[in-house]
């Protein structure tokens, strides 16, 4: 089943989607530094509360999409010392520049010019990579490679049963952020508009 859009109108379609997607980082505070680095102090909980429901609701309608026939998983292999090491690099990226790539971009879009100097930052980081990709291919990503799996594959738990066990997770997590969990021992924990 195929939508009801061209392949051309769908890329012309991406533009005002992105503007989109950058106003709601926007909005929802993941373009201001502070917030992002006071995620990694434990101080607010913004970015938490966004990716854990952007993740459930974005899975879930994969999920859908997937089950209606209008897309398709595209697995790519499981190199774990390479998403290892690639997430631990894009950690302390993030913590040192205080955004994420995305988040970055609309920093840029609001006129940051630290914003600006960290994407140029990560455009050389990009290049640094391609130019050393066959080494890493050769020497990183073997090692502990799982080849194309996912979690249902490995676990016998179906798709619909990972998205409950995430949201179930979910919940908690924001119940004890929103009633219980006080970094300062008292001091009420600063989200969304009440920075």
């Amino acid at each position: 089943m195929t939508f009801p859009v061209s392949a051309e109108t769908a890329r012309w379609l991406a533009i005002p989607m992105g503007i989109l997607f950058g106003v709601l980082l926007h909005r929802g505070g993941v373009a201001n530094y502070n917030v992002i680095v006071n995620q990694f102090r434990f101080k607010d909980f913004t970015v938490l509360k966004i990716m854990f429901t952007a993740i459930i609701v974005g899975g879930i309608g994969v999920l859908l999409l997937k089950s209606t026939g209008h897309a398709q998983y595209h697995i790519k292999p499981a190199n774990m010392l390479g998403v290892a090491l690639g997430a631990a690099l894009f950690g302390v990226g993030m913590v040192l520049y205080g955004y994420c790539p995305g988040t970055g971009v609309a920093a840029m879009a609001t006129g940051s010019l630290h914003a600006v100097v960290g994407f140029l930052g990560m455009l050389v980081g990009g290049v640094l990579y391609a130019l050393s990709f066959a080494w890493v291919e050769a020497h990183i990503q073997k090692v502990a490679a799982l080849g194309k799996v996912r979690l249902p594959d490995i676990t016998g738990v179906p798709d619909w049963g990972w998205f409950v066990i995430l949201t179930a997770i979910a919940g908690v997590v924001f119940w004890l952020i929103e009633t219980r969990f006080t970094p300062d021992g008292g001091t009420p924990i600063l989200t969304g508009n009440n920075r």
